[in-house]
């Protein structure tokens, strides 16, 4: 994988990543109309009804909307309960201090600061961020008037406005569109034995048709497989009983999915035995898909004579996807134990209270707040307290992935900004009912949602945009042609964000070098624990525990591409011990990915050369297995030390000569092993990086 492909802004290939993040997907155009149909009601209501604060409803909306009715719950019942206690708090705050300026601002720095702290120490952590948000965001309010009875009645609007939406939300995601997890489950299970079916037809009419298959694509096939079942064991008793089983079956997809992607893509003058074990293998995808959707157990169904599925022998593609097949049928689900929950993680970080790096995010903070704070009243320019949200919105645990939030807020701030004034300036003269304000915004809202139904690398430019956009126009319940809203915004998210950049570079800088490397680190041992050669003859039975070990690989290492991503934009990443930290990084994923399928291909090979192969040949893969397991734990080791000191493992040689024809696939496919364990970099100090170790590899 290339290295823009981490990084979520380039110039150079800015082009391309926006043709990538805005593509559609399964569930994208969904989610954008859940969302258009739940602004326009709120626009409507809170026009009508005259409710204040419009822009932060749609910012609810945004928030709430999610994927589907699980998540879209649990994020609107977070929302409820941390507005409530906010404004609980904020009223409190209020009543004490109102006549004490001081005390006021001391008092809220004291809880801002407590809030802030549970950001990050607690499992709920969102909660508190409402929390933190409307305490700032309250004290604008202060500002702005000097009669305690307004006060009160701006506060309390702001709890209407936020959890009306709420509730309107949660009715059009449960009632009008619902979208429910197992469905979601059931469709993409679907849609990967759908493109294996493709590749299966296109070998066996000798078409050329089928969409190919790439390993990033399996990759994140399966981690969609392993969220979705998440959201439906949440959503449904019935599923949490059988969650062995539905893991066994997303495994057992995913390890289908993924040898289509290791098909040839044509079998010229393939025998007649072979198509029809094609044929077979295609009709048992089938039975499979049909399974999955009727509820009912799968059996493999079996089409071919014993002499005709020898061929499957000497094609070991295929009869990786047999044993998958056999493997999950022969799992009887009557007898299969229900499914024990995962551990869950604590709900109290294990060192919440002895690791100071909480304490410091809280203090720095609550230093930009406090320095925004006294600068818009110092200027006396209220129209700019966004700066003070801006600095909460930004401030993440790590540098990178705060330089991504504030990236992503300039970039949806000035994109609404600019659209707004053209509104401003071109349409809204020409306005004069609430049917021509919905023309105007609805299409605003749909480009806001669309984004906002992507990818983590953009979706946050979306809320920006809606937020910009409706704080400029929507703020008032007539027409407006104040052009000044529009600049004070953007000048105060460009403020907040200089401020926040410049605090948390200046002060206990948190980057995620050191992290980075224990996660790829974790990769490799997840890897190696795939790689090790299994005991002869037991190949079937370890089939299913080795594809959920794989599934959890591959979500160790799409964490590792995430982390990669927010270092990639931490400042001077390309110069220096940041940039050789990037490009070692690089190499090791596109590496592991490679490693992965390698280590796939021999295990197919070794299943299908038993009893062809010779002894000796069939030992010394094995062995082979056995050695790039250690050298990947060894390396993995050494590249978690401070400083790392793993090295370039060596060639693993195959200790044995090929006696037989059936020897020659295995030593080609241990050789390839070999190669890729070796191509993983050298990270000791002195050991030089040269841009020809993070080409991208085959994907």
């Amino acid at each position: 994988m290339a290295a823009a492909d981490y990084l979520p802004v380039t110039l150079r290939d800015a082009g391309a990543f926006l043709a990538r993040e805005l593509a559609p997907f399964p569930g994208r155009l969904n989610v954008m109309l859940r969302c258009v149909l739940t602004s326009a009601i709120v626009i409507v209501a809170s026009m009508t009804l005259e409710v204040p604060s419009l822009a932060l409803s749609l910012l609810v909306v945004f928030y709430v909307t999610q994927s589907n009715v699980v998540v879209t719950r649990l994020v609107g019942l977070m929302l409820i309960g941390g507005s409530t206690l906010a404004i609980g708090l904020s009223i409190l705050l209020l009543k004490f201090t109102f006549d004490y300026p001081l005390l006021r601002i001391v008092v809220a720095s004291l809880l801002f600061f407590g809030s802030v702290y549970l950001i990050r120490v607690l499992k709920i952590g969102a909660v508190f961020v409402i929390v933190a948000i409307v305490l700032i965001y309250v004290q604008s309010f202060v500002d702005q008037t000097d009669q305690a009875d307004l006060l009160i009645r701006a506060v309390l609007w702001v709890w209407v406005a936020i959890n009306y939406p709420i509730a309107l939300t949660l009715v059009v995601n449960t009632l009008l569109l619902p979208v429910e997890p197992q469905l979601q489950l059931k469709a993409e299970i679907h849609r990967q034995l759908t493109a294996l079916e493709a590749r299966l037809t296109q070998l066996i009419d000798g078409g050329r048709n089928a969409e190919p298959i790439t390993l990033t694509a399996v990759q994140q096939g399966a981690l969609t497989l392993q969220k979705l079942l998440r959201f439906t064991t949440m959503r449904d008793a019935r599923y949490r009983e059988h969650q062995t089983l539905l893991l066994a079956c997303i495994a057992t997809v995913s390890r289908l999915y993924r040898g289509a992607s290791e098909l040839p893509d044509t079998l010229a003058g393939a025998s007649a035995a072979r198509l029809k074990i094609l044929r077979e293998l295609d009709a048992n995808v089938r039975a499979l898909d049909e399974s999955v959707t009727s509820g009912e157990p799968y059996r493999y169904v079996d089409m071919a004579t014993p002499e005709e599925r020898k061929a499957v022998d000497t094609f070991p593609a295929a009869a990786a996807l047999q044993r998958a097949l056999h493997a999950f049928a022969e799992l009887d689900p009557s007898g299969a134990a229900p499914g024990k929950p995962p551990a869950s993680e604590p709900m109290v970080a294990p060192d919440a209270w002895s690791n100071p790096a909480y304490m410091r995010f809280s203090l720095k903070t609550l230093l930009a707040v406090l320095v925004c704070y006294v600068f818009y009243n110092a200027v006396d320019w209220q129209g700019i307290h966004t700066i003070m949200l801006t600095c909460v919105a930004v401030a993440l645990p790590s540098l990178g992935a705060s330089m991504q939030r504030a990236l992503l807020r300039v970039a949806g701030a000035v994109i609404g900004s600019a659209v707004a004034l053209f509104m401003v300036v071109f349409v809204i003269p020409h306005l004069d009912d609430i049917v021509g304000l919905l023309l105007m915004t609805l299409p605003v809202v749909a480009l806001a949602a669309w984004i906002s139904a992507g990818s983590e690398r953009i979706s946050y430019a979306g809320v920006q945009l809606i937020l910009a956009f409706s704080l400029a126009l929507l703020e008032q319940f007539a027409p407006t042609s104040n052009l000044t809203e529009i600049r004070d915004r953007i000048v105060g998210v460009l403020l907040g964000v200089g401020v926040a950049t410049f605090v948390q570079m200046s002060f206990w800088r948190e980057g995620e070098g050191d992290v980075l490397r224990q996660k790829l680190a974790t990769m490799l041992r997840a890897i190696a624990r795939q790689l090790r050669a299994p005991q002869a003859g037991v190949e079937i039975r370890d089939e299913l525990p080795a594809e959920q070990r794989q599934l959890q690989a591959w979500a160790t290492l799409a964490d590792c591409e995430a982390t990669l991503s927010r270092v990639a934009l931490e400042p001077g990443w390309h110069e220096g011990e940041p940039a050789q930290l990037t490009l070692r990084a690089q190499t090791v994923l596109a590496q592991g990915r490679e490693i992965m399928l390698a280590g796939n291909a021999l295990k197919n090979t070794l299943a299908a050369q038993a009893g062809l192969a010779s002894p000796q040949m069939d030992h010394a893969a094995r062995a082979v297995q056995d050695q790039a397991s250690a050298e990947i734990n060894r390396y993995a080791d050494d590249l978690a030390a401070n400083p790392p000191v793993a090295h370039a493992p060596q060639r693993i040689g195959i200790a044995a000569q090929p006696l037989e024809p059936a020897d020659v696939p295995l030593i080609a496919a241990a050789q390839d092993l070999s190669r890729q364990v070796a191509g993983l970099p050298d990270w000791r100090i002195e050991a030089p990086v040269t841009a020809s170790s993070s080409q991208a590899v085959r994907t």
